[in-house]
């Protein structure tokens, strides 16, 4: 069973591969503004329960604090990412959202799988 903290991690990536995906759209389709602006907003809740479930993990479940500070990161990093796309300032905000998909790429590969952590604990 995934760790609640591997599940926030890949809904994390999950949201912020569609968001790219909704900016194309915005590009072609009449719809597309209205999607992209849902996508980001999702994306941000998802973070926002990301450092939530890394607190929680942390505190009330006795595991690491370790995750608390790239999820609080990568949540000031969002932050930034839709100021600079409600700002229009899109030299910044691609570049941006591309490094946004890596670190969450590179979140979700060092957190272990339960049945990994359970076995390095033993």
């Amino acid at each position: 069973m995934p760790t609640p903290l591997r599940v926030a991690i890949a809904v994390q990536t999950l949201a912020v591969f569609l968001t790219p995906i909704s900016a194309g759209l915005l590009l072609t389709v009449p719809s597309g503004h209205a999607l992209h602006s849902a996508t980001s907003y999702t994306l941000f809740i998802v973070v926002t329960l990301h450092v939530l479930t890394a607190i929680l993990v942390w505190r009330p479940g006795g595991g690491s604090p370790k995750p608390i500070l790239p999820a609080a990161v990568f949540l000031g990093l969002t932050l930034a990412q839709v100021f600079l796309g409600l700002a229009h300032v899109t030299a910044v905000h691609v570049p941006l959202g591309v490094l946004l998909f890596g670190f969450s790429l590179l979140q979700l590969s060092r957190i272990r799988p339960a049945r990994e952590a359970a076995a390095q604990n033993a």
